[in-house]
């Protein structure tokens, strides 16, 4: 499973585990990732990506993936979820329009 999120900004925390004795000792916590496929209802179809389980509750929060990334600032995601990104925007002005 991957290591790094496609649609957040979360990274793995350093630090040390201290013992009863107070030894210190490095340790290094990685965020509880997931592959997930998600949902796009103005694109109609689904994409799998890789993201912590926090985010997976602030995607349901705001209201679907759809509502995330248009609410997102585009610099935090990476290249392919720009590209849905530009993808549903794309598709809701056209909606609008029509």
């Amino acid at each position: 499973m991957a290591r790094k999120s496609t649609l957040g900004v979360k990274a793995p925390q350093t630090g040390n585990c201290v013992s009863h004795s107070h030894r210190k000792t490095k340790h290094l916590w990685m965020p509880n990732m997931q592959d997930h496929a998600l949902y796009s209802m103005v694109l109609d179809r689904f994409f799998r990506t890789s993201l912590p389980t926090t985010l997976l509750r602030t995607i349901d929060n705001t209201g679907g993936l759809d509502n995330y990334l248009l609410s997102v600032a585009p610099e935090t995601l990476d290249r392919p979820m720009r590209q849905v990104r530009k993808l549903i925007v794309e598709r809701s002005k056209l909606a609008k329009t029509a």
